[in-house]
């Protein structure tokens, strides 16, 4: 090997990576100190050079197709933890400053999500069977950041908490109309409809999830207080009390944020309000990696603030609040992680061995970007004037402790 070391020696601070290469020589960069220690075997020649120039995807394509594999029960967690932890090292290479360099002047249009186009970029993710999902997410399907009171509080306890707190700044009552911007498995609308006795219209593109969303409103009993309608957001009418929009914001696009809040300011009726939860980034504007915006999330991207709070701006939305989770995401990727690992064999079964590698890599990566990294998720209340949303913020913690009294009688 001639190109890779010398990568690899800078970027090795903490821990240790030994690398045996296709003609069996062992390779050691770093320590072993303040950081994982992993070994990785690499079964192609060509994998040096291609790891040298975009080791961000080509790691993660070589585990897929098996080109690199772990020695000594390590696997995809140990390496991007090793990656993780010496991010700073990785992001001053200048081979990878110049990609990063490349990837900001077309993040438009890696990130263009017309109408057509964002249906074909959630299916791709969103599309697998639900029976999938159900492996290893928890019984109400919630997709997104929980909220947990204690960071080993059990997933679907955390899960609920984020309905009711997010139905607490909402401020339901029954017979309100609530318009939800990508619905997923239907867990939030159906605790709108069950809980607060609103009357919700929850929109999605994937039929998968509409389905089964469908599914479940029935045997919870509220399939007539729910209307699942498959429809781009930009294509919904009608004036609502409530505007909701879990996990969506990240789909849309930079390109696209001000076609969405202005989506949202219209939707709402006089005096109403919306709640928008995303993941975004402390860090200043950037790209999405190669691997997730290749292979998990094409069209994605994870919003800085800034841009976030200029387009709010441009649209005439008043910011009410905002409140920062930043290791609840971390808390909640990591209980995905280990229940997709404990039913690794059934989701290659039903996927296929390459899949489960492409997911078992996903679920590492971004349970460490909310660990190391910048990622954290925002909750916004959005209004059109001033004064639609309580201006003491005491309001939120009376109607949560009033939604958890009612879910207990």
């Amino acid at each position: 090997m001639r190109l890779l070391p010398h990568r690899l020696h800078r970027f090795v601070e903490k821990g240790q990576l030994t690398v045996i290469s296709a003609e069996g020589k062992r390779y050691v960069f770093g320590s072993g100190e303040g950081g994982p220690v992993v070994t990785v075997r690499m079964h192609d020649k060509k994998l040096e050079h291609e790891l040298f120039f975009n080791p961000e995807l080509v790691a993660a394509e070589a585990y897929m197709d098996g080109r690199l594999t772990f020695e000594d029960g390590a696997g995809a967690f140990e390496l991007l933890n090793l990656f993780s932890v010496n991010r700073k090292g990785l992001g001053a290479h200048p081979v990878q400053q110049a990609l990063r360099k490349a990837w900001r002047s077309v993040r438009r249009f890696q990130q263009a999500n017309p109408v057509v186009k964002a249906k074909e970029n959630v299916s791709s993710h969103y599309d697998h069977p639900a029976a999938f999902y159900r492996l290893w997410l928890d019984e109400t399907m919630a997709y997104s950041c929980a909220y947990f009171r204690e960071p080993d509080e059990p997933l679907v306890d955390a899960q609920r908490n984020k309905f009711r707190h997010i139905a607490a700044k909402l401020k339901l009552s029954p017979g309100m109309r609530v318009a939800e911007i990508g619905s997923g498995w239907g867990g939030m609308a159906i605790y709108m409809a069950k809980e607060c006795g609103a009357h919700v219209t929850a929109i999605n593109v994937s039929p998968e999830q509409l389905a089964e969303s469908r599914r479940i409103a029935e045997e919870a009993g509220v399939a007539d207080k729910i209307d699942f309608k498959e429809i781009d957001y930009r294509h919904l009418q009608g004036k609502f009390d409530r505007v909701v929009s879990i996990g969506m914001m990240e789909h849309v696009g930079v390109n696209h944020f001000d076609e969405y809040f202005t989506t949202v300011r219209n939707l709402l009726a006089d005096g109403g309000y919306a709640m928008i939860h995303a993941i975004g980034r402390m860090s200043p504007p950037g790209t999405t990696g190669p691997f997730i915006r290749k292979y998990i999330f094409p069209g994605g991207y994870v919003p800085a603030l800034s841009e976030v709070f200029a387009s709010t701006e441009r649209t005439g939305l008043w910011v009410d609040d905002c409140e920062i989770l930043r290791l609840h995401y971390y808390w909640t990727i990591r209980a995905w992680r280990r229940n997709f690992m404990a039913k690794r064999a059934e989701a290659d079964a039903m996927m296929g061995e390459r899949f489960g590698r492409m997911w078992e890599f996903y679920l590492a990566a971004v349970e460490l970007g909310f660990l190391d990294g910048s990622n954290m998720v925002f909750q916004l209340l959005l209004s059109q004037k001033r004064d639609d949303v309580p201006v003491i913020r005491d309001f939120i913690v009376d109607e949560e402790r009033s939604l958890l009294a009612r879910e207990m009688r």
